[in-house]
């Protein structure tokens, strides 16, 4: 490859060799459906994915958490299959399958021995077109979830993350929870859900990639087969679903939620974060964007990691993160410390992240990252996982297939003055601070009062 290869929703056929030898091909089929494969020379196994660009961010008022609910109710029986019968088929061959909603997509996924991929395509493929959502089935796994967000309650570190993305984006639909709230998954019904799935889950919404040891075209033949088998008419001619373009934000904007959000629990530490508005999926900065976080907070010789931890020992965990979306993206700062520390381990992080952006970072600095990100990228392609993951973000998000080498190539252009640049943007943005522990509320009145006046930056 040389450079990204872009991946047209027109465009049926298309086959490319990627680094490592690997071979990467997409077939676009009539009916709208998308399959893309990565043959990895020397695999064993194989990790396949159907996919829909629906998340939580696509539910409507009245079915808050039914993107979620519907995923585990996909596990749940078919006219041809049992619950039981669905998890039997991979537990006797030794595989694993699961699932994982998003804001902006939900995947099924499952991973075998090669030998057992067709049966992995026959089984999810009936799970996706075929569900029964059976009424029974819906009010005991309504239980199922309701405990789900009991335990994440519980959680104190899932409730700041939470409640963070809520400060952060406010009203717009990435601020909600993934999963919903006790309130909205007791209110929503079945015929919601079902709606839900009937709208979402057709042939021109479907990708299907898989990764490791498999043959393209066995592999189209073998999901139109499981298709067709589950009752899809493949011969309708359709027409894949648009993506989501990066200007087409569904409320109107982003306006920030709330300048600080303190949660008051008697636990022995308190769990912090405190970050911005970032950068879209698709911004072309993204690359300074990684080199950023990884000098800030991305691991042991991070800035945040020997000036918290290391030096001063007021932290056990800490580090940064950035989070992005088709149209929308987040940086976060996180640190779990005591109570009595809270507010000094807050102005320390806000002032390394001033820091970097009125100093710039070192070219030291610029090459460990770079390092640090190459390295990381290497060894998750080593994977199948990650490389089934790579093209359904590739096909639902970005449009685009970057290979390692190109994933490198950007990597090695970004420039020290990129990442101070991109730093004074964001730091320039309103912050929002979200705690969760053993604090009162004016815990933070010298780092942000609470009208979103920054108080103490360096």
């Amino acid at each position: 490859m040389n450079g990204a290869v872009s991946l047209p929703l027109d465009l049926s056929e298309l086959r490319l060799t990627a680094s490592g030898g690997s071979l990467v091909r997409r077939s676009v089929l009539p009916s709208g459906v998308r399959i893309l494969s990565e043959q990895v020379p020397g695999s064993q196994s194989a990790t396949v994915g159907f996919w829909v660009a629906v998340g939580s961010r696509d539910e409507q008022p009245a079915t808050y958490g039914s993107t979620h609910f519907l995923e585990h109710l996909l596990f749940k029986g078919t006219p041809s299959r049992t619950a039981l019968e669905i998890a039997v088929a991979f537990d006797e061959v030794g595989g694993e399958h699961n699932a994982m909603t998003a804001k902006e997509y939900t995947c099924y996924y499952a991973k075998v021995r090669d030998q057992d991929l067709p049966m992995a395509l026959a089984v999810l493929a009936d799970m996706f077109t075929s569900s029964i959502i059976d009424p029974e089935e819906f009010e005991s796994e309504r239980g199922v979830i309701l405990e789900e967000l009991a335990m994440a309650d519980d959680d104190p570190s899932d409730v700041v993350s939470e409640r963070f993305f809520e400060a952060v984006f406010g009203a717009h639909p990435l601020g909600r929870p993934i999963g919903g709230s006790p309130e909205s998954i007791g209110a929503v019904g079945r015929e919601a859900v079902w709606e839900h799935y009937r709208a979402n889950y057709r042939p021109q919404d479907l990708v299907v990639t898989v990764a490791g040891a498999v043959d393209h075209d066995i592999l189209v033949a073998g999901i139109t087969s499981a298709l067709e088998t589950a009752g899809w008419d493949l011969g309708v001619p359709g027409t894949p679903v648009e993506r989501r373009h990066p200007g087409s934000v569904a409320s109107g904007g982003l306006v920030q939620g709330s300048p600080r959000t303190i949660v008051e629990r008697p636990t022995e530490q308190v769990n912090l974060l405190l970050g911005v508005q970032g950068l879209a999926a698709s911004d072309d900065r993204r690359p300074a964007m990684t080199v950023l976080n990884s000098v800030l907070g991305g691991g042991m010789s991070s800035r945040l990691f020997q000036e918290v931890r290391e030096k001063r020992g007021l932290a056990y965990s800490v580090y940064s993160f950035a989070a992005g979306y088709s149209d929308a993206g987040l940086m976060g700062l996180y640190a779990g410390c005591s109570p009595q520390k809270s507010a000094d381990v807050a102005e320390l992080m806000l002032g390394e992240f001033h820091r970097l952006a009125a100093d710039g970072i070192t070219d030291e600095e610029l090459s460990r990252a770079q390092g640090q990100l190459g390295g990381g990228s290497a060894l998750a392609l080593e994977d199948s996982d990650s490389r089934m993951t790579r093209l359904g973000r590739s096909e639902l998000t970005f449009g685009e297939f970057s290979d390692l080498d190109e994933t490198l190539r950007r990597l090695a252009s970004v420039t020290t003055a990129q990442v101070q640049e991109l730093a004074q943007e964001l730091v320039a943005r309103p912050l929002s601070v979200a705690a969760v522990g053993a604090i009162a509320d004016s815990t933070f009145d010298g780092l942000i009062s609470p009208s979103g006046d920054t108080t103490a930056a360096a």
